[in-house]
Formats: structure tokens, C-alpha cells, sequence
């Protein structure tokens, strides 16, 4: 639906948003005639936001003579009035730093930037990425303890996986090494299924040189890793839960509020949600009922994808951003998703040139 609005009624909505984006109430038209440039009397502001209200972009809650914007409204206002200014430069080093500091680990920086997102927007922060089958680069064993071992498998595109095993106790380190080897070997190249083929294969038919408990741990791997990638189909992690809690005033809120966590626990449309970014550059905003990634109405979803590569190409491997309420300070939050994002695709590789 398209709204077409004069310059004088595109002003008076923009400031009825901002006034609810600030306090959460119904706003009146004392307020807005308060914060208009040029003096309009209250009557008349009541004409264009009764006009508004007529075509859809407020609506009067109960018996208030205040009014609220829409979703319909709020979609008007994120994709036509909002002017979004630049990140300030103390949040860019600080975001930076955080992660930096995290250390160089995916997972550490990805826990990293859902607890900085969380803390800056004061939403609950996520970060969703699939377990993608893609083709592999390098896999290890590293002993760990008496009957337990790493397996450390790093991606094309430069992501790193670790999963702990349980091994053989005694078992010599040639023979982690061997195994090893043979994985980065048969996996370079190939998607995990392709390879799970090629060495099934090769071990029936005896054509492996690996020797009975090097055919035993390459079996125990490669078996830990299909169980991950056919139970979960993605990894979410959430941080700052308790900011959803803030903007809860009654007991229908509670409950939308609990079902999001439900959903959110479940791990439910990682998969979807990397998808939507992956269709686009740039950040995604989903407002009320066009949030189709957790199927509840009454909270937005702003997202951005992050990319991982090796230094000449990368590639989208997830979705960072935060949930929260509809009266989101979208201005404000908009650019902290997008810096975090390109902070993140930094760090796991990416080249500057493909961030612009």
C-alpha cells in the first residue's frame, strides 16, 4: 500500500513517531504542536492526524485522545522518514575493541558482538548462521585428555568448527595425525556429503591405507559432524532476553513476550532468517506482523548479513542483529547493527572492498 502525504502532514507524523519512539504513549496534539518548527494550532493538527488515521498510519488506543503509529505506519516512517545519522565515532571504537578483544575465534566473536548489539540497542542482541555444507579446507585432531579429542574443521570460506570426541585412551598422536591428514585430503574441496561418499567407499572396498582404529576415529568425526548438521540446521545465539521484559506493561505482552522466547529456544527459522538477508545488501528490518521469523506479532527484527572469506572473496555465512519492541529507536539502532556486521565480516576475513 502506498500513502502519499503533503509536507506538512509527512512533518507532524514523523514527530508523532519520534514522541512514541521516546516514551511508549499515545500522543497528542498539544505535544506535537510543542515540537513542530512552524506553529500550527492543536485543532489543526488534529485534522492531519485525523486524516492519518484515516488512512491507516495511526490508530487511537481504547479511549485516549492520543494516537500511535501503525505498522503500517511505522513501515512509512523506516522507509521514508527516517533520517538515520552516523554512528558516533566513540561507539565505532568501542565496538571495535570489544570484539577485537574477544579473541579470534568464531564463536567468541560472534558471543562478543550479540552481547555488544544487546547492550547498545538494549534489545535482545542474535546472531544466526547455518550449518552449511560447505566444501572443506582442513581438518585436525588435537588430543585433549585420556579418551577425548578436538576435531577442528575449517570451511572454504574460513569458518572454524570445533567439536570434542571421544577416542580410544592411549591412542597415539600419528595416529590422530594420520586421520588428519586423510580427512584434509578426501575433504578439500568437497561438500561433506561428497566426501562421506568417497571414504564409505574407499573403506569397503579396502582401498584406504589407514589402519583399524585411524578407520575407527576418521568414522567417530565424521559421524559427529553429520549428527550436528541433521539435528540443528543452524546455530542462534541470543543475548539480553531481558530487554524484551522492559516495554511489557500487561499480561498480553507477557505472553507474546513468552512465546518469542519459546521460539527462540527452539532455534526455530535460523535457516530463514540468513535467507531474507542473503536476498538483499544491507540491513533488514521486519516490523510487527511482517516478522514471519518467529510467527508473533508486536516486536521488530533488524538484521544484517556478515561474510566470511579468505582474504580475495567472501561469502554471507549469517545474520547479526536485535529484537524488540515495534517502538524501536530505529535511527539509533539501524547503523549499530550494520557497523557491528561489517566488524564481524572483518574479523572472519572479508575483504574491505566487499564491505562497501
Amino acid at each position: 500500500m502506498i500513502v502519499e502525504l503533503n509536507a506538512r502532514s509527512r512533518e507532524i507524523f514523523r514527530r508523532i513517531v519520534d514522541a512514541y519512539v521516546e516514551t511508549g504513549e499515545p500522543v497528542g496534539s498539544r505535544t506535537i504542536s510543542r515540537r513542530l518548527d512552524e506553529h500550527l494550532s492543536p485543532a489543526t493538527i488534529r485534522n492531519v492526524m485525523a486524516d492519518l488515521e484515516e488512512a491507516g498510519l495511526l490508530f487511537a488506543p481504547h479511549t485516549s485522545a492520543g494516537r500511535l503509529p501503525t505498522e503500517l505506519g511505522l513501515r512509512l516512517y523506516v522507509d521514508g522518514l527516517l533520517e538515520a545519522a552516523p554512528l558516533p565515532e566513540a561507539e565505532r571504537r568501542m565496538i571495535e575493541s570489544r570484539l577485537a578483544g574477544s579473541g579470534r575465534s568464531v564463536e567468541a566473536v560472534l558471543r562478543e558482538a550479540t552481547e555488544t548489539l544487546s547492550s547498545l540497542a538494549r534489545c535482545a542482541g542474535l546472531v544466526a548462521s547455518p550449518t552449511a555444507d560447505r566444501p572443506f579446507k582442513h581438518v585436525e585432531f588435537v588430543p585433549l585428555s585420556p579418551g577425548r579429542a578436538l576435531v577442528i574443521l575449517v570451511t572454504d570460506n574460513g569458518l572454524v568448527e570445533n567439536r570434542v570426541i571421544e577416542v580410544p585412551v592411549g591412542m597415539p598422536t600419528s595416529t590422530l595425525v594420520e586421520a588428519g591428514n586423510y580427512l584434509t585430503t578426501r575433504l578439500a574441496g568437497r561438500s561433506f556429503e561428497e566426501a562421506c561418499r568417497l571414504i564409505r567407499t574407499e573403506i569397503e572396498e579396502r582401498r584406504t591405507q589407514l589402519d583399524e582404529l585411524s578407520q575407527r576415529l576418521v568414522a567417530s568425526g565424521l559421524a559427529t559432524w553429520a549428527e550436528d548438521i541433521q539435528r540443528e540446521g543452524g546455530i542462534l545465539l541470543v543475548r539480553g532476553q531481558a530487554h524484551l521484559l522492559e516495554d511489557v506493561t500487561n499480561l498480553v505482552d507477557l505472553e507474546r513476550i513468552r512465546s518469542l522466547f519459546e521460539q527462540i529456544e527452539a532455534k526455530k527459522n535460523v535457516l530463514r532468517l540468513v535467507e531474507l538477508t542473503q536476498r538483499a545488501k544491507g540491513v533488514q528490518i521486519f516490523i510487527g506482523r511482517e516478522n514471519e521469523l518467529f510467527g508473533l506479532s508486536g516486536c521488530s527484527t533488524i538484521v544484517a548479513p556478515y561474510r566470511a572469506g579468505d582474504g580475495r572473496r567472501s561469502t554471507v555465512v549469517g545474520a547479526i542483529g536485535v529484537i524488540g519492541p515495534t517502538r524501536l529507536d530505529y535511527a539509533r539502532v539501524i547503523p549499530v547493527v550494520d557497523y557491528t556486521a561489517r566488524v564481524v565480516s572483518r574479523m572472519l576475513g572479508t575483504p574491505e572492498s566487499e564491505l562497501e
